[in-house]
């Protein structure tokens, strides 16, 4: 009797044959076979012409979905049905959430098999998991494919109502959806809280002390009480108004005061007058689930939500860790003991806890898997065990670390506060002594090195007791100012999203890489940034679709999902009532589409501003009457909506106006030299562009130098970029140093070949000499995330193409990984890990993407001869249908 598998990937294909019989064949889906369709192209003839055929759900047939299989996809399901014609039972093996018991009913529903069918379910990939599962099959849970389809449908509806009316009133391309549209409303509200945000500034003492009868011992005091009163802090200012409220009883100095009260106390007499030792005992936090491996990956290793579960995703298949997907923190009695032998082995009894810990999920949605995220197996591989490198070897550290620290000691520390008084100035010392590590010894949040982070936290004092003279050896006055709001990293965003009950932890990856996708916010210093757009798009659903940005509506439409998952609420009445109720979302698009004002949704209303903010086709640009017409200036892409001020929209409108402002002459040329605002930041330009010179030279102004403090010396120096060193004593090339989109660098001009390195820090790239250029060449060229597979090494080399020669690779683009052959790029598919990829395979998708590539230039050919006599609206409307949504 022979058993066909079907599993999503081949890496996990790969990895469970290892576990089964001899006589059971293992297939891959390559994730899902069937979805609503994603395209015009993809709608069958026969429904083509009905009205609800492009949302890809009829409505108006209790809200049917229209299921196809795509192009990429047909293969996969022609090789399956086949491999099941040669099999006596089939056991659906995909993943165990609601998105793999959906990919499994939709392969039943395709294959239509006439053999026994069973439904295998496991969160991890090992022999005894395995054997487990295959004892305990089951049939496939309609429930739970129910709450995934009515999920599916209702992310369909929310997308394909709203977007359309995005593109009509404000952009082409946007896209609104159930949790996107309320993340980027929770990014833009940060934002205005920045725009909104007042500073202000306090000043303060710090004073250096040392123990009469130890001086080579110094601890840091600071001043907090003047005259029996508080001192003021930050948290004590307004920051809407940059002041502190009347009602606060708080002592503000500026700098001529602090300066004074140093002065004054400066060779007084100090007294400790109180010392207090408190007792703290931390515990290790809780093992992972999806929401906060996102989160700590995104911190420690400043990894993407996406990048983070897609190795996670790898680890998993390959059976080093757990079901990936999980709102649960619980640990099996198996996971339990494999942690705790680690424990003892590698740190010992006595950093073990007295009795196994467990812990309680506190999320009311919880579901996806049984178990949180932990290394697979009854016994945990340490990360040097598992022959992981890279980014995949650092996940696995990150989880092994969090499991095996779940079941360590307490930490045990104590908290010692010194009051010091002298004259009327009252000063506190802060110092930490950590008693006992505990399970310190292996995970600290937010560190890579667990020891190094152990003596960070430590704040040693010196033995001192009340009416001790310590001696002061230097007193500082200290300026501070109030900061505004942070913005969101994605670390803060998905715990924000979870802790609203916004949406699920597994689909936060996908929500956050489409925020960054359509130009809703981008990724600066691991910070979210809302574009204008954003802010438009925000503007709009809020005036006329509030509940659809309304953290609390959308909490609720979450929690309903989850009870349709467990029966408790019924799918078609609530899937009605939100779509085609009195309140419903298509009956208020209908209300609403005639009541919004194009001009007034491109309009952003910034506060402060006597110049609009507007969306054009080319980004956000300002636009102001000035008596003689309007004048209009585009934002450069790197300015903030928060950082836009009056003088900055002063200065790009002046540009605009009055020319850009000229910063001396060249001392050579005699040529004027400008500093101007482009759409990519300032820059300075040589000379004036005419017909005769329509191209003047031109160089980005670097990073630290603003149009405020370039001097004419500088700018002289950029323009003369790039500047030739010398020659390099090996090769007698030429060494160069330029600035280019990543910063500064150094070149060495090989024959067909250069070599480059970029500046450190303390390097300047006007005053680098030759000899500094040969010590930053020396050195061993470091990686970098970009899109330039030239400048990166291959994940994987997997051969020439038989065409050309030329070679085929695998290359790590910011969108995931994907195959380059010449210009030709192709993503890998969904389900396809970077190992499965072979040559042919590659080859086969390269020539399909070539393919598709020709036909769609033919088509737009003919389109454009079959219109060029028509309107420009004739044309728009047959671009718009073979548009993807």
């Amino acid at each position: 009797m022979s058993t066909l598998v079907i599993v999503e990937s081949p890496t996990k294909a790969r990895t469970i044959r290892n576990y089964l019989p001899r006589d059971y064949r293992v297939e891959a889906s390559m994730g899902h076979v069937r979805d609503l369709p994603q395209s015009a192209s993809e709608i069958p003839a026969t429904v083509k012409g009905e009205k609800w055929a492009q949302l890809g759900v009829n409505v108006d047939a209790d809200f049917e979905p229209l299921y196809v299989v795509p192009k990429d996809k047909k293969k996969v399901v022609t090789q399956l049905k086949d491999a099941l014609k040669e099999a006596d039972e089939l056991i659906l093996a995909t993943d165990e959430d609601r998105e793999g018991e959906s990919i499994s009913w939709h392969l039943y529903q395709l294959l239509k098999p006439k053999v026994p069918t069973k439904r295998m379910v496991f969160h991890e990939i090992t022999s005894d998991a395995i054997k487990k599962a295959l004892k305990n099959c089951r049939n496939i849970d309609e429930q739970l494919v129910r709450a995934q389809e009515t999920r599916r449908i209702l992310d369909r509806l929310v997308g394909y109502t709203l977007s359309p009316l995005l593109w009509k009133k404000i952009a082409w391309g946007l896209s609104a959806g159930r949790v996107q549209s309320v993340a980027v409303r929770l990014l833009v509200n940060r934002e205005r809280q920045r725009r909104a945000f007042r500073q202000g500034s306090y000043w303060d003492l710090k004073a250096t002390l040392t123990p009469t009868d130890s001086p080579k011992l110094s601890f840091l005091s600071q001043l907090v009480t003047l005259g029996g009163t508080r001192l003021a802090n930050g948290g004590d200012f307004d920051p809407a108004t940059g002041k502190i409220p009347p009602d606060r009883n708080v002592v503000l100095l500026n700098q001529e005061q602090a300066e004074a009260l140093k002065e004054r106390l400066t060779g007084k007499t100090w007294k400790v007058t109180d010392l207090e030792e408190r007792p703290v005992t931390r515990k290790p936090a809780p093992p992972f689930t999806t929401s906060t491996l996102q989160q700590e990956s995104n911190r420690k290793l400043r990894l993407s939500a996406r990048d983070t579960m897609r190795i996670a995703q790898n680890l998993y298949e390959q059976g080093y860790i757990t079901y990936m997907r999980t709102d649960s923190v619980h640990l099996s009695d198996q996971a339990i003991a494999a942690a705790r032998d680690c424990v003892e082995k590698l740190y010992g009894k006595n950093y073990l806890s007295p009795q196994p810990r467990q812990y309680t999920t506190k999320s009311k949605g919880a579901q996806e898997a049984h178990e949180a995220i932990r290394p697979a197996g009854s016994s945990f591989r340490t990360p040097q065990e598992t022959g992981l490198s890279g980014r995949e070897l650092q996940v696995y550290d990150l989880i092994w670390k969090r499991t095996v620290a779940t079941q360590m000691a307490d930490s045990r520390q104590t908290q010692i506060i010194v009051l010091l008084q002298v004259e009327d100035a009252g000063f506190r010392s802060s110092g930490k002594r950590i008693d006992f590590p505990g399970f310190l010894r292996a995970y600290v949040e937010g560190s890579d090195d667990p020891e190094a982070a152990l003596e960070d936290q430590e704040v040693i004092l010196p033995n001192l007791k009340v009416g001790d003279s310590p001696n002061c050896t230097d007193l500082e006055a200290v300026g501070h100012e109030t900061q505004p709001p942070a913005r969101y990293t994605e670390a803060t965003l998905v715990k924000t999203l979870e802790s609203e009950g916004i949406g699920r932890p597994s689909t936060y990856a996908s929500i956050i890489g489409t925020i960054i996708d359509k130009g809703y916010a981008q990724l600066a210093n691991n910070a979210l940034i809302p574009t204008f757009t954003a802010f438009a798009v925000t503007e709009l659903l809020e005036k006329h679709f509030p509940e659809v940005v309304d953290p609390s509506f959308t909490s609720k439409m979450e929690q309903t999902l989850d009870d349709i998952a467990t029966g408790e609420a019924a799918w078609l009445p609530y899937l009605r009532e939100f779509y085609l109720g009195d309140n419903g979302l298509e009956t208020l698009v209908k209300e609403q589409e005639n009541q919004i004002d194009a001009n007034v949704a491109r309009t952003v209303e910034l506060e402060n501003l006597d110049a609009k903010v507007r969306i054009g086709k080319y980004g956000a640009y300002l636009e102001k009457e000035n008596g003689e017409g309007v004048v209009t200036a585009s934002i450069p892409k790197d300015l903030t909506p928060a950082d836009l001020d009056p003088q900055k929209v002063e200065t790009l409108l002046r540009q605009k106006t009055v020319g850009p402002e000229q910063l001396g002459r060249h001392p050579e040329t005699g040529e004027p030299i400008y500093v101007l605002i482009g759409p990519y930041g300032p820059y300075v330009q040589l000379g004036d562009k005419t017909e005769e010179n329509p191209k003047p030279k031109q160089a980005s102004l670097p990073k630290g130098v603003t149009p405020e403090n370039v001097t004419l010396e500088v700018a002289v120096g950029l323009l003369s970029l790039p500047r030739t060193l010398g020659v390099h004593p090996a090769t007698g090339a030429q060494i160069q140093a330029n600035l280019g989109r990543f910063g500064p660098y150094v070149v060495h001009n090989q024959t067909g070949e250069k070599d480059y390195r970029s500046l450190k820090a303390s390097d300047n790239v006007l005053t680098i000499s030759l000899e500094r250029a040969l010590e930053l060449l020396s050195e061993p060229k470091k990686g970098r995330s970009t899109t330039n597979s030239k400048s990166k090494a291959a994940l994987r080399e997997l051969g020439s193409h038989p065409e050309d020669s030329e070679p085929v690779n695998i290359y790590n683009g910011p969108y995931g990984p994907y195959i380059k052959h010449g210009k030709t790029n192709v993503s890998i598919p969904e389900g396809v890990s970077v190992e499965d990829v072979t040559l042919a395979s590659a080859l086969e998708w390269l020539a399909s993407k070539a393919s598709t590539a020709k036909s769609t230039r033919k088509t737009t050919s003919k389109s454009t001869k079959s219109t060029s006599s028509g309107s420009k609206s004739t044309t728009k409307s047959s671009t718009t249908t073979g548009k993807k949504k």
